[in-house]
């Protein structure tokens, strides 16, 4: 009896409408006796609605082949532009030969991570063949830029790689090749690896009690960035080695950071700290949010089950997520500044929460219903951005610090900033699994995450 009154009570609040009475004339007025105003088409500015796992892969795949084309693995005689295939022949003329991205940067250390993890998540072997092709030429070439380093020759890239000196040299391309490694892709790149981890854990500035830090742009300043630059490296070393050291470090910054950057009222991290000052001002980039959540996601899955801390972090995770949520525009973009509406739609942030959201859901780390539209509505944003040409639109370029809001409002945003083709990646090989794993669907005009497939078409007025 009390189903029964649930239902009919149900008839007189969502009525229900014959095709017939859909049917308007066009010389009729629109209202609410001849029209179900409430089934009526929104007007969104990005799309809205279910994607198709297929549908996020065309997307990837315009940026696989771009980014195929525009980073080539050669070295060339910068006197004479022709190839070098043999190595041995490397000598003061040799550069690595420039493509539209840097082979080497922190940008494309994010890159390749995500490109291991589209193929991991959708069996195309291209993804991790892309990586396979670099790291294996960095790794072949690396010993002779090296000794001519050591002559005093320094070729820019490769720099980085044979000499880090800074967390961004070092961290995000450390990251990826030891996950590669794991994930079983071929190259020699041990040397490498333990080149980085030895720059991050006894040569990186840091605080006093350890916190890693930079004298830019004020003495004794924490960056929010550099949580990525270091910790996801440090906590996989621990995945590849073993040893437990690596896990302590990784948790301990995590705490350390969090003392310093995190403000509870906002569960949101601010940019910058800088020991000097006597207040903190808190701007809340949405990249370098952006840089600690992915941190947390990718200590999370380095660290073992039950490890002690591994609680702690994932606690911090689902708050941050809870702060991020609750700043989301109804375009599904992030702002620049977090939370000042009008600063500017930014996208490489958009698609790292993205992912990171997705990549929680997946992991059962976060309850699929509350934050499943928030990925749905994340990646349809993001999916806006990338032209047919694969080119990713909307990024903010590079940025250092600022303590006013003007700096961050007018940050330059151009589609040869490689800080977004990492994430879309990222975003979108996250997106494919997370519709696979769940039950989305279109109800009464809405996203809705089921804990069951719902085969039905028409409106859920009751879920059993």
């Amino acid at each position: 009896m009390k189903k029964s009154i649930f239902f009919l009570s149900l008839i007189f609040v969502f009525p229900f409408y014959s095709e017939a009475q859909v049917k308007v004339s066009s010389k009729d007025k629109i209202n609410d006796s001849n029209t179900p105003l409430h089934l009526m088409k929104p007007e969104y500015n990005t799309p809205y609605g279910v994607t198709k796992p297929e549908e996020v892969k065309a997307i990837l795949d315009r940026g696989l082949v771009l980014l195929e084309n525009t980073t080539p693995p050669k070295v060339i005689d910068k006197v004479t532009k022709l190839e070098i295939s043999d190595y041995s022949k490397i000598d003061k003329n040799s550069v690595l030969e420039k493509g539209t991205f840097r082979l080497t940067s922190y940008e494309w250390g994010v890159t390749y991570s995500a490109m291991l993890l589209v193929g991991q998540n959708t069996g195309d072997e291209r993804y991790q063949k892309y990586d396979a092709d670099r790291f294996k030429f960095l790794a072949d070439v690396a010993p002779y830029f090296e000794k001519l380093q050591k002559e005093g020759i320094v070729e820019p890239q490769m720099r980085q790689v044979v000499h880090p000196e800074a967390l961004d040299d070092a961290g995000a391309i450390c990251s990826a090749m030891i996950k590669a490694q794991i994930a079983g892709v071929k190259f020699e790149g041990r040397p490498l690896i333990d080149r980085y981890i030895d720059y991050i854990m006894n040569k990186e500035y840091r605080l006093a009690d350890g916190t890693f830090a930079r004298n830019r742009p004020q003495h004794n300043t924490v960056w929010l960035d550099d949580m990525f630059m270091s910790l996801p490296a440090i906590a996989n070393m621990g995945k590849l080695t073993g040893d437990t050291k690596y896990y302590d470090e990784a948790i301990k910054q995590i705490q350390l950071f969090k003392k310093r950057m995190w403000v509870p009222e906002n569960n949101l991290f601010r940019h910058g700290w800088v020991e000097g000052m006597s207040e903190h001002p808190a701007f809340f980039w949405g990249r370098a949010n952006g840089w600690a959540i992915l941190t947390m996601t990718e200590v999370l899955d380095a660290l073992p089950e039950n490890y002690p801390g591994r609680e702690e972090v994932l606690e911090l995770l689902q708050a941050h997520i809870r702060g991020l949520a609750a700043c989301q525009s109804g375009e599904g973009f992030w702002h620049q500044l977090l939370d000042r509406n009008d600063s500017y739609l930014e996208t490489s942030a958009t698609a790292i929460y993205t992912y990171c959201i997705a990549h929680a859901i997946n992991k059962g780390w976060i309850d699929p219903l509350a934050y499943g539209p928030v990925a749905m509505l994340g990646w349809n944003a993001v999916s806006t951005k990338v032209n047919a040409a694969g080119e990713v639109e909307g990024t903010c370029v590079g940025t250092g610090m600022g303590f006013d809001p003007a700096f961050y409002y007018y940050r330059p945003v151009n589609k040869y900033a490689a800080h977004g083709y990492g994430p879309v990646l990222l975003a979108g090989g996250e997106m494919i699994r997370l519709l696979q794993n769940t039950h989305p669907k279109m109800n009464d005009s809405a996203v809705q995450f089921y804990q069951e497939e719902q085969k039905t078409d028409k409106p859920i007025f009751g879920i059993k």
